[in-house]
């Protein structure tokens, strides 16, 4: 698979300051599992391996399985990786770290969706269904984290409201 072309795709990024440092953020979205905790449309996520390569299962509330391939791990950096049902077409991931000052850190998520991968049929909707709704996820999952370091605790099921794909 080229993972290059996969990045001149259209996308879609969502970032957020936090006010934790930069090593605390990482340690929360490096963890394996780290998605039971964080994600708001998660129902499980199960790692396959984390040791030496990085894959993982998410499952979400409306029993939809998703695989994550990890592909490049830069610890407080961030990582790049795919994700998509098993045998299905794959979207690509970038999650980045920025140290802002001490204790801020932007947390930066960018999604190279698959629907735009093969056809210019879905470009015209790009801007009036499918950015609107991976802003809205992205949203909910960026805040999701937030909500887990500022309380300690998982993040409520739909906390930032449900998700037509994936509550």
């Amino acid at each position: 698979m080229n993972y290059t072309s996969m990045k001149k795709r259209k996308s879609v990024s969502y970032s957020k300051d936090l006010e934790f440092p930069i090593d605390k953020v990482w340690s929360v979205i490096s963890a394996p599992q780290n998605l039971e905790n964080c994600h708001p449309f998660c129902k499980t996520n199960s790692t396959i391996e984390w040791h030496d390569q990085h894959h993982d299962v998410l499952q979400y509330l409306n029993g939809r399985k998703f695989y994550r391939e990890f592909l490049i791990w830069t610890p407080m950096k961030g990582y790049e990786l795919i994700i998509g049902e098993k045998n299905g077409p794959k979207s690509y991931v970038i999650w980045e770290l920025f140290e802002i000052e001490r204790n801020r850190t932007k947390l930066k998520i960018t999604v190279f969706p698959y629907l735009l991968a093969k056809t210019s049929k879905f470009l015209p909707i790009f801007p009036f269904w499918i950015k609107p709704r991976l802003s809205r996820y992205l949203y909910s999952v960026i805040s999701g984290f937030e909500y887990y370091l500022q309380n300690g605790k998982p993040v409520p099921r739909n906390y930032f409201g449900q998700h037509p794909w994936f509550s």
